[in-house]
């Protein structure tokens, strides 16, 4: 799963009887976020509200990543930080849980607690939804380990967040459909993390989807670590893969834009491609990962295609959508990789010109078959590529955006901007947009003309130019629920 911000994220629960407050802190991708949120909902149902002060938690809750080098030893050092805190807070009388969540949890699990005495309970990413449970016997005095892969369907499990409160969270959403992946890539921890490929039921997401529109949500972002291998039965019973879910997600009134992530090129369907050229709600970008345009390390990696086959596939689509925006990953220095093969590399992203990529070092995970395969690249020799694959990456990028300068193009309102006399909207390739006060409202749709393309954003004509160096405002409730 594609980590979507290098940068951690902090996200609270809400609602809640009793005065306990809980801290949570998300590392990693955009799963980590939706898993956030749903323990956040069950914990509110539990008496927690929310706080972005981590010395007044009740409770502090860290869900992790796995994916990247050294994940594990940044959050043994956050939990010394944590710990101190903890002491802190009993001078003073007040008890703290914390608890570690996530891909970090799973993998290490009973080590965790033995590491760091100041860890509560370590659960799955499989078993949150027991956290509500799991937080008692922590009360009457236990060290909790859950990481056991739940038999029970834990989506059944968790409460329907509060209207109001996936209202607060903005008029975007994260709905996951599906976990796990069976494709066992070399360089990868997720089969070990996440388990096998599973889908959510068909009626389970169309329900939760409904709820979110109806609450206020514009547009839906499907999760899944191997997203376009869900599958299930619709409301006859009969068979469908992600493009049929996708039509019928689309048919709800008040859904105005459709995303999902992230893809695997094997996974690419008929029906999937003809769903981006049938349904105006699902936007026009597609983040779909290659890894490497060498096939020698395509094979190594356990990727199961071609690099041909990949671009093929491009065509395919883009003959289905010529409109549509790519975004990939790409990691340098996998072992083995010669000169010659990350030249295949830099090829591959010249010929298919990306608006938007991931890029990394490849890091060796434990556990992994890549872990042990010989020939691993030096540390500088991956510095030197990852700079120029970056560099290129880059070029393309900014190139894209200043295409779209002079261009009509529909963004949904999101949120107020950095200034006043300012709202930001999102385009249908991700972009932020800059606009005018006087656009619309939060949740709006709007045609805007682009005047400028400036960093990582677009400014739409009329707005303010946004200051780069300036300070963020805080974020308001997007609207308030009656």
């Amino acid at each position: 799963m594609t980590d979507f911000n290098p940068n951690e994220t902090v996200k609270a629960a809400g609602g809640g009887a009793a005065m306990r407050k809980v801290f949570v802190k998300t590392y990693g991708c955009q799963m980590n976020v939706y898993d956030s949120q749903r323990m956040s909902d069950a914990l509110s149902g539990e008496g927690f509200v929310p706080t972005e002060t981590i010395e007044d938690a009740d409770l502090v809750l860290l869900n992790t990543c796995h994916i990247r080098e050294k994940a594990a030893e940044k959050i043994y050092s956050e939990l010394g930080r944590i710990r101190d805190m903890k002491a802190e807070r009993a001078e003073r009388g007040l008890g703290t849980q914390v608890a570690v969540a996530g891909c970090v949890a799973q993998a290490e699990g009973q080590e965790i607690i033995d590491r760091a005495s100041v860890v509560d309970l370590v659960i799955g990413p499989q078993t949150y939804h027991r956290l509500p449970h799991a937080l008692k016997r922590v009360e009457a005095g236990e060290k909790v380990v859950e990481i056991d892969y739940a038999v029970e369907d834990k989506f059944e499990a968790l409460p329907n967040a509060p209207k109001k409160a996936i209202a607060n969270r903005g008029v975007t959403a994260f709905l996951t459909v599906q976990e796990g992946c069976d494709k066992f890539c070399t360089f990868c921890v997720v089969p070990y993390t996440r388990g096998a490929e599973v889908s959510r039921s068909f009626l389970q997401i169309l329900g939760e989807a409904k709820r979110l529109v109806d609450a206020g949500v514009r547009e839906i972002t499907l999760l899944g670590q191997n997203v376009n291998a869900w599958d299930g039965e619709d409301e006859a019973g009969q068979p469908i893969g992600l493009g049929g879910l996708l039509h019928r997600l689309a048919a709800i009134a008040g859904l105005k834009r459709l995303r999902y992530t992230t893809s695997h090129p094997r996974d690419m369907d008929d029906e999937l491609i003809a769903a981006h050229r049938d349904l105006p709600q699902l936007m026009p970008y597609l983040h779909l990962p290659v890894q490497s345009g060498s096939d020698s390390i395509l094979k190594a990696m356990n990727r199961r295609h071609t690099g041909e086959q990949y671009l093929r596939l491009l065509d395919r689509i883009r003959a289905a959508r010529p409109d549509i925006a790519l975004s990939g990953d790409f990691i340098v220095g996998f072992p083995g990789e010669s000169d010659a093969d990350f030249e295949d590399t830099m090829r591959m992203v010249e010929t298919v010109g990306y608006a938007s990529a991931f890029s990394f070092k490849y890091s060796p995970r434990p556990g992994t078959p890549g872990a042990e395969m010989d020939g691993h690249v030096s540390e500088a020799v991956k510095d030197e590529r990852l700079q120029r694959l970056q560099a290129l990456l880059r070029r393309q990028q900014v190139s894209f955006a200043e295409g779209l300068v002079g261009e009509l193009l529909d963004v949904l309102i999101e949120k107020p901007g950095r200034h006043a006399g300012q709202l930001v909207g999102r385009s249908p390739y991700l972009q932020p947009v800059v606009l005018p006060e006087t656009a619309g409202a939060i949740g709006d749709v709007i045609p805007a003309t682009i005047h400028s393309a400036v960093a990582n954003s677009l400014v739409a004509v009329g707005a303010l130019m946004p200051d780069l160096n300036a300070a963020p405002r805080p974020s308001p409730v997007a609207r308030t629920l009656a």
